[in-house]
């Protein structure tokens, strides 16, 4: 059995929730994101799928999405945009606007 991988574009046309990190290996607050993901992961299961996109090295999609500043992140589900927010946001806050947002 042969698992394809997903585009980008399938990822965010899913029924799945995906956040998606958009952030820079050289930005410091990208850093402190990473933990803060880590542990909103563990809290949120398999309701939200978190994906890293480098903006270094995918320019286009950073584009695409108008990200201005890093780490931005933007909350998708069936291809549409339900949340996004640029900076460091907290572990608490990030999990509350996820369950509040996510549509089951």
């Amino acid at each position: 059995m042969s698992t394809k991988a997903k585009t980008f574009q399938e990822l965010i046309d899913g029924d799945q929730a995906v956040l998606v990190d958009f952030f820079a290996t050289w930005c410091g607050p990208c850093k402190m994101m990473q933990p803060i993901l880590e542990d909103t992961s563990k809290q949120m299961g398999d309701k939200v799928k978190i994906v890293k996109v480098d903006v270094d090295k995918n320019q286009l999609a950073a584009s695409k999405f108008q990200v201005r500043g890093v780490p931005t992140l933007i909350l998708f589900q069936k291809g549409k945009i339900l949340w996004r927010e640029s900076g460091v946001v907290p572990a608490h806050q990030l999990v509350n606007t996820l369950k509040s947002t996510i549509k089951e």
